[in-house]
């Protein structure tokens, strides 16, 4: 059967009649051109399927770290990205305005204020235990956001470069960007559990993940226990994972919130700021604040208890005054004559932020798919993806090696023949005679050889 050309009248499918708005009975079908196709379809099954997609690719693409880097698609772009701009440890810095443009317009078009964000948090020496991004500039506090990014400027901090490490060397595989221009990693080497040592935060559809920070030597140590015992238990890796190490600083109480949340992925941690009872100069007692749990605002604690003390809520507490600056928190809460200042700082903990909680729920992507990871799981996924990078890396040598050897076989037979190649050089038109003549039956050279 002979097929229509696209846009040639057909007058089945144009109803056949003046106007070939309808068929004569009350139809309201608009005319179709020759090759279109409209299907019905169920408006709930449509739905489900386009929000099923829709969540797939937030996972995938947007808010789910992956347990082999630690790092969302975002994060990755951009590190990348700078390290092929050439933003690195030992060259100048570049304005932040630069390095969201080129991520945006190269592997991630989500919009640049998100991208800035990213970038900033990866420099925040309160958001991240090891920060990836060596800034110059307001990159802002607790308290306070970050300034413009044409003001700012950034590099890749060296203990990014270690994310990077052996990229070249065929270690992951390469994909193509967002509109196949370029190529882009799916996942970088990692030379340290990235995952673990800087936590993730992100929210999906129907999911989230909340992974706190940890302490980099206590995490390469138990790496390297459970290398050395693939059967070690979470309670093994505990001798060497004590708990979070947050970048705020502050204390942890009790350890089973953190057992709970190291054996089954999800569970809350109590954090309480560091605080001491001093004498004032005037005699009066104070409560000093030098330390705050994660991700506490000191401004925000300070109005807290300031409304406190208005409402009445709060009893014994004459002043509050947040002196903090500089990267240093200094909360102080000046007492009444007659107050207990132990009971004010109970009362303190109870009502605002300086006890907290953080809540545990370590999700991450394992093979493209999230899963709750237990502290072993993140682990040997970790191990797993490292055993496949020095995989790659070792069979990328060896072909260097081989092909390396390859050419000086040829030399060296080149060598033990040098008068008879010189002569046949020598007696050929051009470059691609006397190659063909090198790879005939009298001297047998392979083409890269020859």
């Amino acid at each position: 059967m002979a097929k229509k050309k696209s846009g040639t009248p057909d007058k089945a499918s144009a109803g056949g009649k003046k106007g070939g708005a309808g068929d004569g009975n009350g139809s309201s079908q608009l005319p179709l051109s020759s090759g279109d196709s409209v299907q019905p379809i169920q408006l709930q099954e449509e739905m489900e399927r386009s929000f099923l997609d829709y969540a797939i690719s937030t996972i995938m693409s947007r808010a789910l770290p992956d347990v082999r880097d630690g790092l969302k698609p975002v994060h990755r772009r951009i590190i990348w990205d700078m390290d092929q701009q050439g933003f690195r440890p030992d060259r100048p810095y570049v304005k932040c305005a630069r390095v969201t443009g080129d991520t945006m317009a190269r592997y991630h078009p989500h919009g640049d204020s998100a991208i800035y964000d990213a970038l900033v948090r990866m420099a925040q020496p309160f958001s991240l235990r090891h920060p990836l991004i060596d800034f110059h500039g307001n990159y802002g506090s607790p308290d306070f956001g970050p300034a413009a990014s044409r003001y700012t400027e950034a590099r890749l901090h060296p203990l990014a470069m270690q994310l990077l490490a052996d990229i070249e060397e065929n270690t992951v595989d390469l994909m193509p960007n967002y509109d196949g221009t370029t190529e882009e990693p799916t996942v970088l080497p990692a030379r340290f559990p990235n995952l673990l040592v800087n936590g993730s935060q992100g929210i999906a559809v129907g999911m989230a993940t909340s992974i706190p920070p940890h302490n980099l030597g206590e995490i390469i140590d138990a790496t390297l226990h459970l290398i050395d015992n693939p059967e070690a238990t979470v309670k093994d890796l505990m001798k060497f994972v004590k708990g979070p190490d947050f970048p705020t600083g502050g204390l942890i109480l009790g350890r089973d919130g953190l057992t709970e949340a190291y054996k089954t992925g999800r569970g809350s941690i109590k954090m309480r700021a560091k605080v001491a009872i001093e004498e004032g100069q005037r005699g009066q007692m104070r409560i000093v604040v030098t330390e705050l749990p994660y991700q506490a605002s000191c401004s925000a604690i300070a109005a807290r208890i300031q409304e406190l003390v208005d409402n009445d809520g709060l009893e014994g507490i004459a002043d509050v005054n947040d002196n903090s600056a500089g990267g240093t928190t200094n909360l102080i809460i000046t007492l009444k004559r007659d107050a207990n200042a132990n009971v004010v700082m109970n009362n303190l903990f109870k009502n605002t932020q300086l006890q907290s909680q953080f809540p545990v729920n370590m999700v991450a992507l394992v093979d493209g798919v999230p899963r709750t990871l237990t502290l072993r799981d993140a682990l040997v996924g970790y191990v797993a993806h490292q055993i496949e990078v020095i995989t790659r890396r070792s069979q990328f040598r060896l072909d260097k090696a081989k092909e390396r050897n390859h050419i000086l076989e040829g030399r060296l037979k080149a060598l033990n023949v040098i008068d008879d190649v010189i002569k046949v050089i020598r007696a050929s038109e051009d470059a691609n005679a006397a190659k063909e003549a090198l790879m005939g039956k009298k001297f047998g050279f392979s083409e890269r050889q020859a």
